[in-house]
């Protein structure tokens, strides 16, 4: 059999997969810090949720590339509640961010168009553009008490075949959000050469501050794509239920494309859609449980981190990830198969294009219990297996 070139991946275990794997078969504990679905993170959801999905509505099939209107008129409403004001007419439903993301890339990219993303980043757009013959160009975002966007360094990366610059808002996993010089510059950018930018807002009601603005309200002479869903919104990842938003000065040529694109598909369900305007509105039981989870385990971590000077967990803005530098002595990859060994399972930062080196993530979604022992085994580990420290912590 004859394969596609775009699915030539390397598909087997990894040695870090592999260790997990066998750590838990063999039935040992494992703090994880890597927890990123909140339906096992032992969050309180209403007895009722599932109720949304036995209305009548739902057994009617009536296949609206866009989504059903009901649908659309609540992701209007929650944008409202962001101070952006839409027309249901601007939104098309997805399945998932992805789906969206995959939507956005075909209408945007010929085959070999690029597309601008920011690291340290999720490594999904990678899987992502190849399966859309789009290809990924990488531009940093720089650290300097705190994230922000290398905007002369994502100018330099730009070329002829450049279609859109995406970004998260906040970014995962590094938590920075976009602050409005930096929107400014990215609205520059996009008005010089002619690019669309595409906003992953999925994080956007998790800020340990006050509330940010959504890029829903547009960019001058900028076309906007927003995508967001109910997998971090309102916790609920199982659902399969996300969206497009488009703003800017070509908006409804852009959206009438993205109907072709969503009816040759047509892969949101009715009940699903039917649920979505009474998921929605009950967002913030669940959003208030994972703020405040998320704030408590990083202020246990920061208690922690006293007794281990040679880390230092980077400025964080919301979302639900903490990135630590530490000494990069050996691999990180090592060091993750160390703290394995001691219970513990973390991200290595190169999961998502960090150096090899000197770099960890660790999920603030943990329950607190969990959380507080993984990091004691952490700083511990890190206090006494790093090579060349002798001394315990």
């Amino acid at each position: 059999m004859r394969f596609s070139n775009r699915t030539n991946w390397n598909t087997e275990e990894s040695d870090l997969a592999r260790a997990h794997r066998l750590r838990r078969e063999a039935g040992l504990p494992i703090a994880d810090l890597t927890a990123s679905n909140p339906t096992r993170c032992r969050f309180t959801y209403p007895t009722d949720l599932l109720s949304a999905l036995t209305g009548l509505a739902a057994l009617d099939y009536d296949p609206q590339p866009r989504g059903q209107l009901a649908a659309r008129q609540a992701v209007c409403a929650y944008y409202t509640a962001h101070g952006a004001a839409l027309e249901p007419s601007q939104i098309i439903l997805t399945t998932s961010t992805s789906e969206a993301y995959s939507f956005l890339f075909r209408l945007l990219c010929d085959p070999g168009g690029e597309i601008l993303t920011l690291r340290p980043g999720y490594p999904l757009f990678d899987f992502l553009a190849t399966l859309d013959d789009a290809r990924l160009k990488p531009a940093p975002l720089a650290y300097d008490h705190g994230w922000q966007i290398d905007i002369a360094e994502l100018r330099r990366s730009i070329t002829p075949e450049t279609r859109a610059i995406v970004v998260v808002h906040p970014n995962n996993p590094t938590g920075h959000f976009i602050k409005p010089w930096e929107a400014a510059e990215l609205a520059r950018l996009c008005r010089e050469f002619d690019l669309s930018l595409i906003v992953d807002e999925v994080f956007l009601d998790y800020s340990f501050d006050q509330a940010p603005s959504s890029f829903a309200s547009g960019l001058d002479g900028v076309s906007v794509f927003v995508v967001s869903g109910l997998s971090k919104i309102a916790g609920l990842p199982q659902m399969k239920a996300a969206w497009i938003v488009a703003t800017g000065p070509e908006h409804a040529h852009a959206l009438a494309r993205l109907e072709v694109i969503a009816d040759t598909f047509l892969s949101m369900n009715a009940p699903v859609q039917c649920a979505l305007p009474a998921w929605l509105n009950s967002r913030a039981g669940i959003q208030n449980q994972i703020l405040s989870r998320v704030k408590e385990n990083l202020a246990e971590l920061d208690r922690q981190l006293t007794r281990l000077p040679a880390a230092e967990r980077l400025k964080v803005e919301g979302g639900w990830y903490a990135v630590l530098r530490n000494p990069a002595l050996q691999p990180d990859e090592q060091t993750v198969l160390t703290l394995l060994d001691r219970g513990v399972w973390v991200h290595p930062g190169y999961f998502f294009s960090m150096p090899e080196s000197g770099w960890l993530v660790i999920s603030l979604l943990t329950p607190v219990t969990e959380f507080r022992s993984g990091v004691t085994l952490l700083v511990n580990g890190l206090g006494t297996d790093q090579p060349g420290n002798k001394s315990a912590v």
